[in-house]
């Protein structure tokens, strides 16, 4: 359902990508200008309502061509360290980050042109989801066409299968990613969920896990090729056809990077703590119906009975207060050790790291393992963020946990399961073309 409520929330500044947001505002002037909505009324004939459609989709092309050059030149920009000075899109998009690559934004626009007949509207103009997606195609074009894929990281829920349920042996998404192990692309699946055992995990994802083992279109080596990194950056587990869940824990000090292996459990729980008084102070403030989670490196809130929905407005709330007393507490203000505060649909998470480090520690795995058999080593180059594609389901700047893995790959911004079939389908089709 369409509200007035639900359009206000949407619109406030914490659930706003400022990027898409400007693109948006860029293709509303050709929209208000070529769509005709009144034709609909006056029966205008095909030929002029087809003159309509072509005008609009050339000055949609031209915008994104534009706004193209402009990624172009900011990459110049962040890839000169001598130059002090902003580049255009910079000081028109405050908020933008890095680009690992250049995206070829014209050519995504006509391929989902096709698919989503964006031109062809009179009423409602290029929307949110339809610039997303083609920032998405736009993505796997530039991993695919114009670069080389060699690591594909996945969130787990809302990415590969609905909010709270499990990876089932009849998911539509399980070939599509055999598909890209059969390419060689190795796959980190990086979720929130945070189990210490390999029995947890293989709950969740037996319909992968078995599909793998079972798999005789696969190499030893790219059986291998598959990784659960839990707990945002917090538990290594690696696929094995001898474990007894297919999975083999990995110790800490086999994938801990420099910078992570600095973290000491000393600051790691003063930072728990203060989360741990700011959720309970939380719960008594909003009178939440929820209970306090601990574990040894994240702290969090769930429903008292897993059949009640607390409000979205209170995990955001929640959240927000959370980040913020984290921030300013001392802690938080010593940068020791980093961390994500995040809603999860149905909970609210404080997670010691995050998926920057998640995805960070795939880079050095798979690059280390395929030259030393295992293990990270120093002495070895690591996959690069062009090389690497993250797709997840949270991007907005608070309470989503893969915003971050923005800052260490590329990535695609997907709201459903059926989503990221689709993206894969693309991919795969992209990849194929390419090997022809």
């Amino acid at each position: 359902m369409t509200s007035r409520y639900r359009v206000e929330y949407a619109l406030k500044t914490h659930r706003r990508d400022q990027f898409i947001e400007w693109i948006k505002g860029l293709l509303a002037v050709p929209f208000v200008l070529y769509s005709q909505p009144q034709g609909v009324f006056e029966g205008q004939d095909g030929n002029l309502l087809l003159q309509t459609r072509e005008e609009a989709h050339r000055r949609y092309s031209e915008i994104l061509r534009d706004v193209e050059l402009m990624i172009d030149d900011h990459i110049v920009h962040q890839n000169d360290s001598q130059n002090p000075f902003p580049s255009k899109l910079k000081l028109l998009v405050p908020s933008i980050g890095p680009f690992f690559t250049r995206l070829p934004l014209e050519a995504a626009f006509k391929l989902q042109d096709r698919k989503r007949y964006i031109s062809s509207r009179r009423f409602v103009s290029p929307s949110f989801n339809d610039i997303r997606l083609i920032l998405n195609t736009a993505q796997i074009m530039a991993v695919t066409t114009h670069g080389s894929l060699q690591l594909a990281t996945f969130d787990g829920d809302v990415t590969l299968y609905d909010d709270g349920q499990s990876l089932e042996p009849n998911s539509p998404v399980i070939p599509r990613l055999i598909d890209l192990l059969r390419k060689n692309v190795k796959i980190g699946i990086v979720t929130a969920a945070g189990y210490t055992t390999a029995e947890r995990y293989y709950s969740r994802l037996h319909g992968l896990l078995n599909h793998i083992a079972n798999s005789t279109e696969l190499t030893s080596i790219q059986k291998k090729s598959l990784i659960i990194m839990g707990g945002e950056a917090n538990y290594l587990f690696e696929f094995d056809t001898t474990a007894e869940h297919l999975l083999r824990p990995v110790p800490m000090n086999e994938w801990l990077t420099p910078e992570m292996a600095t973290w000491s459990e000393k600051d790691i729980t003063s930072l728990l703590d203060v989360a741990e008084v700011a959720l309970q102070d939380c719960i008594k403030s909003l009178n939440l119906p929820a209970t306090l989670m601990r574990k040894d490196r994240a702290v969090g809130i769930i429903p008292l009975n897993p059949e009640i929905r607390i409000p979205r407005e209170s995990l955001e709330e929640t959240v927000l207060v959370v980040q913020k007393i984290l921030e300013l507490s001392t802690a938080g203000r010593s940068r020791r050790v980093p961390f994500c505060a995040f809603n999860g649909g149905r909970d609210v998470f404080v997670d010691i790291g995050d998926k920057s480090w998640g995805v960070t520690v795939c880079q050095r795995w798979f690059s280390a393992a395929a030259t030393t058999g295992d293990g990270l080593d120093e002495g070895k180059s690591f996959i690069k963020g062009e090389n690497t594609l993250h797709v997840g389901d949270q991007f907005l700047s608070a309470g989503a946990n893969d915003f971050r893995a923005r800052s260490v790959g590329t990535t695609a911004w997907i709201a459903s399961p059926a989503e990221t079939v689709d993206l894969l389908d693309e991919l795969a089709d992209l990849m194929d073309k390419k090997m022809v």
